[in-house]
């Protein structure tokens, strides 16, 4: 870019993907082209739009199909919280690293499509928008393509942190113990003789309560592993009400 310099500052939540430069309170001059728009530039600067929130020129919002231009002053705020998306219900769809986060959104009964199959970005863009699924990803490039209908940058490495982080920043419709942590599909009661072909003849003696996949047809009780489910789900619901 050889255009005009349009000094840049950034929320600091967004410093994790500018450079040093612009990692400060003063931000730092960008030198544009002229005709980028504002969203261009961003974007360049290593900020995927998903996780820009107001742009403002001069004091005065703006939209990303804005053109800096010489003598302004630009300023870069990141999405607010909680985000507020077009429509209803509110379902996501995780990339193929992204699996433990998806069981744990299932288990809290959270619309949350995936598969460990990876299908490839613009498979993942297109499923997107045809299912007006938020696409949560940790691949600042696929959230770059312009036809994902919307996404969000998943920031941690721990599935606790990107629980939490989703919780926060979307604020979903909690229905624990609904939906089929395997498959996505919603549960329902079963009493032991409709299910007894799927379990093993100590379950059988030592559980009496049961759901059942109406999509997988896979079948839950609260086994060795549902402590730690429960713990899970109670703090979800006990972050979600703060």
């Amino acid at each position: 870019m050889n255009g005009p310099e349009i000094p840049f500052v950034f929320a600091p939540e967004l410093h994790l993907f500018v450079g040093a430069a612009h990692s400060t309170a003063a931000g730092a001059p960008v030198v544009t082209d002229g005709s980028s728009t504002l969203g261009h530039v961003v974007e360049s600067l290593g900020v995927p739009l998903t996780e820009v929130g107001r742009l403002v020129v001069n004091g005065a919002e703006v939209p990303v199909s804005h053109v800096p231009r010489v003598g302004e002053s630009v300023e870069v705020y990141a999405v607010e919280r909680p985000q507020r998306i077009p429509g209803a219900p509110l379902r996501f769809l995780l990339d193929v690293h992204l699996g433990t986060l998806a069981r744990r959104l299932r288990l809290l009964g959270v619309d949350a499509a995936y598969t460990n199959e990876d299908p490839g970005d613009a498979a993942l863009a297109a499923l997107s928008a045809q299912e007006q699924r938020v696409l949560l990803s940790r691949d600042r490039g696929l959230l770059r393509r312009r036809e994902i209908w919307a996404g969000a940058f998943i920031y941690s490495d721990r599935p606790e942190e990107q629980l939490r982080d989703v919780l926060d920043r979307f604020a979903p419709e909690l229905a624990p113990w609904t939906r089929c942590t395997a498959c996505n599909g919603p549960l329902a009661d079963a009493d032991k003789d409709s299910v007894r072909e799927h379990l093993e003849h100590g379950t059988q003696r030592t559980y009496d309560v049961f759901a059942q996949c109406t999509a997988c047809g896979r079948v839950y009780w609260r086994g060795a592993h549902h402590s730690r489910l429960e713990a899970i789900v109670e703090k979800a619901l006990r972050d979600s009400a703060t």
